[in-house]
């Protein structure tokens, strides 16, 4: 068989492909991992029992906007990165630009405390648990995240990945948030980031592997 009749055959049957395939294959793996989570921080966690009463607090909603913004802007640069030819630098820079002033306003909470309460505000009653946490609820959406950049074509399949874990790890810490009853700036800059950097260390090794192509 001649070299143009065997593209004629394998051409044959191919069908168009929506350019928004990838993006809908990404957003329902990455909420089945979310759902996944979810559940299983309702399940074995559950809600904090003071819900009602911290929302009123600016530290509550706080917490929520950071990891919010965390895996959203992650969750983005790696949806650009599983694209051959598209970077993601903005969407990176801006992310630690986000962790970098989270710290700086973390640190100037903690400066303007009283002594004798700056240590609550770095231990708060959970720092040995909480990463572990965070990072166990971090799983399924790595999962969910990894799968989903299935769909794309990275080039550069670890700093997708990297992308991709710190998403993950992002999303994560908002569930966790529900349940843990920390809302100090100092705490949740240490103790709610570790856990996503290494959600997102653990994302580059994965996705070396199942993201080349």
């Amino acid at each position: 068989m001649r070299t143009n009749d065997l593209i004629d055959a394998l051409s044959e049957r191919l069908e168009p492909v929506s350019p928004r395939a990838p993006l809908l294959r990404l957003g329902v793996w990455v909420g089945g991992g979310a759902v996944v989570s979810a559940i299983l921080m309702l399940t074995v966690l559950g809600l904090r029992p003071d819900m009602a009463s911290a929302m009123d607090g600016m530290m509550f909603w706080t917490k929520f906007a950071y990891t919010l913004a965390l895996g959203g802007l992650a969750l983005w640069a790696a949806e650009r990165l599983g694209r051959p030819g598209v970077r993601a630098k903005l969407q990176l820079t801006v992310v630690v630009v986000v962790v970098a002033l989270f710290a700086v306003l973390a640190t100037g909470q903690l400066m303007m405390a009283p002594a004798p309460m700056r240590h609550h505000m770095l231990m708060g009653d959970s720092a040995p648990i909480c990463p572990c946490l965070i990072l166990a609820l971090s799983v399924p959406l790595l999962v969910g995240t990894v799968m989903g950049l299935r769909g794309f074509a990275p080039t550069r399949p670890m700093l997708t990945g990297l992308a991709g874990g710190l998403a993950a790890g992002g999303l994560a810490a908002f569930v966790y948030a529900f349940s843990c009853n920390e809302s100090a700036m100092p705490f949740v800059a240490i103790w709610y980031t570790l856990p996503v950097l290494a959600a997102g260390l653990a994302g580059a090794v994965v996705g070396r592997f199942a993201l080349r192509w």
